[in-house]
């Protein structure tokens, strides 16, 4: 007599739906960088991951549901880099070039996922609601940007940073700074090279010495 077959264990169909997961999110990025996120469809997503039209609507309703859960994931990798690059360092002003030395390992070795989202940020000014990203950002690192401002007050009491900086908004205007220039380098590549007969690396590198410059004791 025949049987039915048996219900895969738990943890084999969660591993089964992570796999499908990862091969819509890495031909999703793959359309994103090579066509332009505007540009891509769903048809072509279902078509570049190899799975039909049914199971691709099982894990995500709509294009707009890939590219935040590619958010996602770039934000939570972004926050754990940050925590074990600033763990170890010991002033405050060590703390920040840790971090912008991230921000240029990214523009170095993860062009592509730069330039992704430097078409999210083209894409969430247009699109989405401010409250999204907030929502987002507060799940991943529920301390938020308060931590911009603690980093700051800790570097003046420190007397690595100088004393006139304000706490709550020298950071955040370091840190938009050296996202702008790193997702804008990114995504001309070449063209700024050639404009400026400079690598991208050298020019980003520079910002950030500058800008370190301008934040410490003198």
């Amino acid at each position: 007599m025949l049987t039915a077959n048996p219900t895969p264990p738990p943890r084999t169909y969660h591993l089964h739906r992570e796999r499908q997961r990862r091969r819509i999110l890495d031909a999703s990025e793959k359309l994103f960088d090579r066509h332009g996120i505007d540009r891509v469809t769903m048809s072509d997503i279902v078509s570049a991951s190899g799975l039909r039209t049914s199971t691709l609507y099982q894990y995500f309703s709509s294009k707009d549901d890939i590219v935040w859960a590619i958010v996602e994931e770039v934000l939570a990798e972004s926050t754990e880099r940050a925590k074990a690059a600033t763990k170890g360092a010991g002033t405050a002003l060590d703390k920040i070039t840790a971090l912008l030395n991230l921000f240029a390992d990214d523009l170095v070795n993860h062009q592509a996922k730069v330039r992704f989202m430097a078409q999210f940020d083209a894409m969430y000014a247009r699109d989405w609601p401010a409250d999204r990203l907030l929502a987002l950002e507060a799940q991943i690192s529920p301390e938020g940007f308060q931590q911009l401002g603690w980093l700051i007050r800790e570097g003046i009491a420190d007397g690595s940073l100088r004393a006139d900086l304000q706490p709550e908004l020298t950071l955040h205007a370091v840190i938009n700074a050296v996202v702008g220039a790193q997702r804008r380098l990114a995504s001309l590549g070449s063209r700024v090279e050639l404009e400026y007969g400079q690598p991208i690396d050298s020019l980003f590198r520079e910002i950030t010495r500058v800008i370190l410059l301008g934040l410490r004791v003198t």
